[in-house]
């Protein structure tokens, strides 16, 4: 028996943090949750739905590419601190490339001097080179958002397929005394599922669902890190040192109950809404968030604040895993062309009005091509669209944005330089910032296939 093992029989108490919410996440909470936090693992999501395409198009392009670009720098101020304090590290910042991107971190232990750093591998969630396989035994890989299912229709501008895999192999690592665990396309609760379920020696199917589904609810009230200690909270407003916020800390218990909290002393606010919020955010029935893991029911539970910044969250429930898994495609769905240009007062709007229907006219006389075309008033309807109130008085400026979508690159840039012909065309007092490039446009095709089509790998790189 390992010695983890061992000690995990003993624990009634596992401590978590959430390290980043997403690609591009601030770093320095993270710092302080190691040095400070008394941490049993730190948890990392860095991918949403199309992160997983343009991380591979960075691979083909470079065949040891293809992880998140914030891996190395992130396990380059992490990973001495976490050695330090026996804090375990567990991110989903492989991407579409997560062997790459363990052999970078093995690569980096050993500049550091970490030597005995074991840094596990798990694959499995990229099927990109199983598709046709999957359609030829029958899977229909229905689009499940529009219903569509001539998948053949995109088939040849497909660039990613990511199934969104469960705990299996971060459980699996961690057996194998894993110090850091680099996973590609796990669900983002997974990360914080996988070392509860370890820690407390959960199988899926030998352990109460109850159990599991409390796991799969605090990783979603915590995966977003800062956005259950006051980020994006319709309370913004009242809260304290949001520049210095704190990241969240879950302590977990064996009796599946758990308390959410933060260091004492970093900004933000750990209360029963600030949960609330985060626990509603992007969820469709909250009496069924299905999950790889399980399937959590949201309306069961209790929350209770305990505390200075501290809410005990129990009574959660919920039922086994489903039977299928979310299978997210990546394809190729032509360019973007885009402009912004500014108008001052007096008469901003009347001028970005007419610089639209300026523009309007030079898409015509270039013969552009077009999907569709997105005109918005910046800083009048670019965000609540129609639902905008009619705008009373004359502001001070307003900008007016345009996107094209269109089928090739050339047509893209007749956006770019159409808007640089209003330079002189356009009126008055017309300001603009650098031209924009035209880009490609990766569309996702989400869908669902049989569990047992997808299987993990877990490797163990030592330094």
């Amino acid at each position: 028996m390992s010695r983890v093992t061992q000690e995990s029989q003993m624990k009634s108490i596992v401590r978590l943090g959430s390290g980043s919410g997403f690609w591009g996440d601030a770093l320095d909470p993270a710092e302080e949750l190691l040095r400070e936090g008394d941490l049993d693992y730190l948890c990392m999501d860095y991918l949403a739905e199309l992160t997983m395409a343009l991380l591979q198009r960075q691979r083909l392009k470079a065949p040891d590419e293809g992880f998140v670009p914030d891996l190395v720098p992130h396990m380059n101020a992490l990973l001495p601190l976490a050695r330090k304090h026996g804090t375990r590290l567990i991110c989903n910042g492989g991407g579409a490339n997560p062997r790459a991107g363990a052999a970078r971190i093995r690569d980096l232990a050993r500049e550091l001097g970490l030597t005995g750093t074991r840094v596990a591998l798990v694959e499995g969630d990229d099927v990109l080179d199983r598709l046709d396989r999957f359609v030829a035994d029958g899977v229909p890989l229905a689009n499940m958002e529009t219903g569509e299912t001539d998948f053949a229709a995109i088939r040849k501008r497909v660039v990613a397929a990511n199934a969104y895999t469960d705990s299996t192999g971060i459980i699996e690592a961690l057996r194998c005394d894993a110090h850091v665990v680099i996973a590609g396309r796990v669900s983002d609760n997974a990360l914080y599922v996988g070392p509860i379920m370890h820690e407390f020696g959960w199988t899926h199917y030998g352990t109460d669902p109850d159990s599991i589904a409390a796991a799969i609810t605090v990783g979603h009230i915590v995966e977003c890190a800062a956005a259950c200690t006051g980020g994006m909270s319709s309370r913004f407003a009242e809260m304290p040192h949001m520049g210095r916020v704190g990241f969240p800390i879950v302590e977990f218990g064996r009796d599946a109950t758990a308390v959410i909290t933060k260091l004492r002393g970093t900004g933000g606010r750990v209360d029963p809404f600030t949960v609330k919020e985060h626990l509603v955010y992007e969820i469709h029935d909250p009496a069924n968030y299905l999950m790889p893991d399980g399937i959590a029911d949201f309306t069961r539970l209790r929350l209770e604040e305990v505390g200075p910044d501290r809410v005990r969250v129990d009574r959660m429930g919920g039922r086994r895993r489903p039977d299928t898994l979310k299978l997210v495609i990546g394809y190729q769905d032509g360019w973007i062309g885009e402009g912004m240009l500014f108008f001052p007062w007096p008469d901003a709007l009347a001028r970005a009005r007419k610089a639209k229907e300026t523009l309007g006219e030079r898409f015509e006389r270039m013969g552009l091509r077009a999907d569709a075309i997105q005109f918005d008033f910046v800083g009048v309807n670019m965000l609540h669209g129609p639902a905008a109130p009619e705008l009373t008085g004359d502001p001070n400026e307003v900008g007016l944005r345009v996107a094209v979508h269109t089928a090739s690159r050339e047509e893209a840039d007749k956006v770019r330089r159409a808007c640089s012909h209003l330079w002189i065309m356009g009126p008055g007092g017309t300001s603009f910032g650098t031209p924009m490039k035209a880009r490609p446009v990766v569309a996702v095709w989400p869908t669902l296939v049989p569990r047992e089509l997808i299987s993990q790998n877990v490797e163990i790189l030592e330094v």
